[in-house]
């Protein structure tokens, strides 16, 4: 097989390399947040699971519109409309209970409403407070390390080994009834899971390249830890935070459902299903079974969305 070569004289024009032109159909760049939405859609049992969060959520900020009447004013109650099955007619002409009432005489449907909006309440605030103060010991322990690093993972060992039910009935016996009270035990039980998950993402991120070149400019050690670690360990943190508000919402259903938790006169969920088993045998079964399908469907609902978050945020978690 031969092989010709061209000769250009000394006179020849070379011809220019064609520059090549970029794609007309090339896709665009997504941003950060199309790109999580884009993939977050891609389970439509995570769709689901968001939208029933949704509508809860709405439902329980727009409790005092959607209700009929506030189950927490005495003055609204009636005793003799205590224990009207569904779909009956109040004393008082002109109103209807859909779900029936209590044995106080309360609106199920209402008082569903304003217990969902405490349940919820208590789940979102403790988680943030928690979040906050373990997160912080987390970032702490992992960028100062030493004895530091050692006390305080010693103390989250110590709690983690008690189970979280345990810790939440000794904290709410020794508090006084209350909301605040109750928001306050689940902050002291949960803060631990976000102090080990936070060391733990902060020990891997502070062996790169960028904290390095930023304590080379020397910036300060508040600096380089919430300005630059802390946004980088957010990921897991957000998937476990997402856990911890169900598990806050059980928690506290579980302390009101043994009457240690929020106060009779604004019951939760977890007090009206508590309120309501003694009628079960009665046949009166509505005192109860609504409220544990509404904190059913609330958890379940949290826990479909925070699966979706762990593996989109975490793909190497991923079940696919």
């Amino acid at each position: 097989m031969s092989t010709q070569f061209a000769t250009l004289g000394e006179g020849a024009e070379v011809p220019a390399s064609p520059v090549p032109k970029p794609a007309a159909d090339a896709a665009p760049v997504e941003s950060p947040l199309r790109l999580f939405l884009r993939q977050y859609a891609e389970s439509k049992i995570a769709l689901i699971g968001a939208a029933l969060l949704l509508l809860l959520a709405l439902a329980a900020l727009l409790a005092p519109v959607l209700a009929s009447q506030n189950p927490y004013d005495l003055a609204q109650l009636d005793i003799l409309d205590a224990r009207l099955p569904p779909s009956s007619h109040a004393a008082e002409a002109g109103r209807r209970y859909l779900l029936g009432t209590d044995e106080q005489g309360r609106d199920m449907l209402s008082a569903m409403l304003y217990g969902l909006r405490i349940s919820l309440a208590i789940g979102i605030v403790a988680t943030v407070a928690a979040l906050s103060l373990g997160s912080t010991l987390g970032l702490l322990a992992a960028y100062a390390g030493g004895r530091l690093d050692a006390f305080l993972m010693r103390v989250v060992d110590i709690q983690l080994s008690f189970p979280a039910i345990l810790l939440a009935l000794v904290l709410s016996t020794v508090l006084q009834p209350g909301v605040g009270n109750v928001a306050l035990a689940l902050v002291a039980v949960q803060w631990a899971y976000y102090a080990r998950t936070v060391r733990a993402a902060a020990l891997v991120e502070r062996k790169k390249e960028y904290i390095e070149a930023a304590q080379g400019l020397g910036l300060s050690g508040a600096r380089i830890v919430f300005r630059h670690l802390l946004p980088n360990c957010l990921p897991p943190v957000i998937v476990v935070a997402a856990l911890q508000v169900a598990n806050a919402i059980a928690l506290e259903a579980t302390l009101s459902f043994l009457g240690i938790g929020v106060p009779i006169t604004e019951p939760s969920l977890g007090l009206m299903i508590a309120n309501g088993q003694q009628s079960l045998l009665a046949g009166q079964y509505w005192m109860s079974v609504y409220p544990g399908l509404l904190l059913l469907a609330t958890i379940l609902a949290i826990n479909l969305v925070a699966d979706q978050l762990r593996d989109v945020l975490n793909p190497r978690l991923s079940r696919q």
